[in-house]
């Protein structure tokens, strides 16, 4: 990595690697056990400003530029891929709203989200509706001063804690995003228990059963709740998740060379069998490769250049694809240990 980054961005990387080694991945496999993100956790990441890392700094955060949160979505996501959504649901969240939010509501919201008073999550997803936002059918009709929300969201990473979402639903005038309070009269949440994977990240049914909401908590117009709010909130989601899964693939590598330089088979370390070997190769390759596109799509954010969002999807998806295979290859690589608990 030494002259991909700036100085400061270095020693950024130093610091996240330092945070996520001492407070992180230690103790991932017991979050992951428990399907709990502890709320001291939260509360670590919020006093050390990391939930608004990518918040202007006129509202309170850090105002980062988009390598840098990259690098530290990299790191948690070398410790634990739970935490790691938090990061990203929540600066999701806080994007939107600085993008398409009131002067008044992003004066209300930002600062909080950026100081981790509060944490955000994005409900979009439905038992019906996954990826075709478009798709949802979450009722939102205008009523006076408010609007009433009504609907049944499923999936929504860090849900059962979360104190604010960003909900989107179908008003009269099309696809409608408004942030929504947990203290709401009429919101109730239920954990989904028993995934495969993010077992931490306390994703959850959310119900919204005549949810009245003030007007002022709308972001956009009704009617550009997903081109506008949505596409700008899943675009930075995108190239979050594909630097988590540059970390996904460094752990991969890293405890398969731990493993390989110290379990012996046939007389002799698995890192002397040639086959062995060859996976080693294809991890170290494909997470050098991937953490070069996602650099790639830090800068073009940074730059602003029209190009960003296809660099961004096309990093995440090799990053991901790439975790996937690494992740596969590290329990073959384990033999019977790697299918243990």
């Amino acid at each position: 990595m030494t002259g991909a980054l700036t100085g400061r961005q270095e020693q950024a990387l130093k610091e996240f690697r330092a945070f996520t080694d001492r407070h992180i991945a230690p103790h991932a496999d017991t979050w992951h056990r428990t399907q709990r993100t502890p709320p001291e956790v939260i509360r670590l990441l919020a006093d050390e400003g990391l939930l608004g890392i990518h918040v202007a700094r006129e509202y309170g955060g850090q105002g980062c530029d988009a390598v840098t949160l990259g690098l530290l979505a990299g790191e948690l996501g070398r410790g634990c891929s739970s935490v790691r959504s938090l990061l990203t649901v929540h600066s999701m969240v806080a994007h939107a709203v600085a993008r398409w939010g009131s002067r008044e509501l992003k004066q209300e919201t930002l600062p909080r989200l950026a100081r981790g008073e509060r944490v955000a999550a994005l409900a979009v997803s439905e038992p019906g509706a996954g990826s075709d936002a478009a798709a949802v059918t979450t009722r939102v009709e205008r009523d006076g001063d408010a609007y009433v929300v009504t609907g049944h969201k499923k999936w929504i990473t860090y849900g059962e804690s979360a104190d604010v979402f960003l909900v989107v639903g179908r008003s009269a005038e099309g696809p409608t995003a408004l942030l929504i309070d947990r203290d709401t009269p009429g919101l109730t949440t239920e954990l989904i228990e028993d995934m495969i994977g993010i077992r931490a990240s306390m994703t959850a049914h959310v119900r919204l059963d005549g949810c009245r909401v003030p007007a002022g908590r709308l972001l956009a117009r009704p009617g550009l709740g997903v081109s506008h709010v949505v596409g700008a909130a899943l675009d930075l989601g995108r190239y979050t998740v594909g630097w988590g899964c540059v970390g996904i693939l460094d752990a991969a590598l890293e405890a398969s060379v731990d493993y390989a330089g110290r379990r012996e088979q046939f007389g002799s370390l698995l890192k002397d069998h040639q086959l062995v070997r060859r996976l080693i190769s294809d991890m170290y390759t494909q997470a050098h490769a991937a953490r070069l596109m996602c650099l790639e799509a830090g800068r073009l954010r940074d730059e602003r250049d029209p190009g960003a969002l296809a660099a961004t999807s096309t990093a995440k998806y090799f990053a991901a694809t790439a975790a996937g295979r690494a992740a596969t290859d590290a329990v073959q690589l384990h033999g019977a240990n790697g299918c243990s608990s």
